[in-house]
C-alpha cells in the first residue's frame, strides 16, 4: 500500500547515498541469515539473528511494527509467495525460502528479498528461481531516464512467460525512500512505452514473485501471509534501484549474499 500515492519523491544525489547504505546493511543482513539457514532450524531464530544484526549496525528494522507486522523479516516457504511470519515451522531439505528484509537508516529504507534452496531442491523448482532472479535483471536492464515503467514492467512479464512461469498481478514493486512504499508502483506486467517516464533521482524496488504453476494466489487467515492458488512453489527476487542516464544503479547487493550461501553446505546455488 502506497503512502501517498499520488506524489513520486525524486531523490538528491545525497538521499540516493543514504538510500545505498540502508540497500547494503540489508544485503548484509540476508548475508548473515544466510549464514544459518539450514534443515531443523525455525523460522523464527532467522528472524532473530536479522533483527539483532540491524540493531547492531545502528539500524531498526524497517518491516517490524510496520502496518502492526510483528516480525523483521518475511519469510516465505514454497507454495508461501511473500509475507510470510516467522514461527516455529523448521526448514527441511528441498525447501525453497523467500526471506525479505528491510531497515530504517538515517532516515531512509533499504529493502530487498533473495530466495534461497535449502540442500536438494528439484532440478523443476531451481529452474524457476533461476528464471525469476533472470527476470528481474532484464527489468532492471530497462531502468534508464527516458524510458517507461511499462518498459520495466513488459522485459520481466516476457521473459517469466516465455518460460512457462506466471507473474503474480495481485503485488507489485514499489518506489522507496523516506517512506518503504512510494510512489510509483512497479508492476510485473504491462505494455512498452506505457506508464511513468522514467528520470534520473527515481528509487525504485523491482520485485518479480513468480509462480510455478497459475498467477492466483490468495491470503491465508492470519492477515499476511500470500500463498499461490494451486500450491505450487514461488520465488521472489527484489533489488532495490536508483535510475541513471543511460543504466540503473543496482543499490542493493547479491553478490555479498552468494558468497554466504556458497560457503554454507546446506544451500545450494542457483546461477
Amino acid at each position: 500500500m502506497l503512502t501517498n500515492a499520488h506524489k513520486i519523491y525524486y531523490k538528491t544525489n545525497e538521499e540516493v547515498e543514504l538510500i545505498r547504505h540502508s540497500c547494503l546493511l540489508v544485503s548484509h543482513t540476508h548475508a548473515e541469515v544466510a549464514k544459518h539457514i539450514r534443515s531443523g532450524i525455525k523460522t523464527i531464530e532467522l528472524d532473530r539473528i536479522a533483527e539483532q544484526f540491524i540493531r547492531d549496525h545502528k539500524a531498526i528494522p524497517g518491516f517490524k511494527g510496520y502496518r502492526n507486522f510483528p516480525y523483521t523479516l518475511c519469510i516465505s516457504v514454497n507454495e508461501q509467495v511473500v509475507h510470510g511470519m516467522p514461527g516455529k515451522y523448521e526448514l527441511k531439505n528441498g525447501d525453497v525460502v523467500s526471506i525479505d528484509c528491510g531497515v530504517i537508516a538515517n532516515g531512509f529504507y533499504g529493502d530487498s528479498a533473495y530466495t534461497y534452496c535449502v540442500g536438494e531442491v528439484k532440478e523443476e523448482v531451481k529452474r524457476l528461481l533461476v528464471i525469476t532472479k533472470e527476470s528481474l535483471y532484464k527489468g532492471i536492464e530497462q531502468a534508464f531516464e527516458g524510458n517507461r515503467l511499462g518498459d520495466i514492467s513488459f522485459a520481466i512479464q516476457r521473459h517469466v512467460e516465455s518460460n512457462g512461469y506466471s507473474v503474480v498481478r495481485e503485488l507489485v514493486g514499489h518506489g522507496v525512500g523516506r517512506q518503504l512504499h512510494e510512489a510509483p508502483e512497479v508492476p510485473n506486467y504491462g505494455k512498452r512505452g506505457q506508464g511513468v517516464k522514467l528520470l534520473e533521482g527515481l528509487v525504485l524496488a523491482i520485485e518479480p514473485m513468480v509462480n510455478m504453476g497459475k498467477k492466483e494466489v490468495r491470503h491465508l487467515n492470519d492477515g499476511w501471509t500470500v500463498v499461490t492458488a494451486d500450491k505450487k512453489p514461488s520465488a521472489h527476487f527484489e533489488h532495490t534501484i536508483a535510475i541513471g542516464k543511460k543504466s540503473a544503479d543496482i543499490l542493493s547487493d547479491f553478490g555479498v549474499i552468494e558468497k554466504s550461501v556458497k560457503n554454507n553446505t546446506e544451500l545450494s546455488a542457483i546461477s
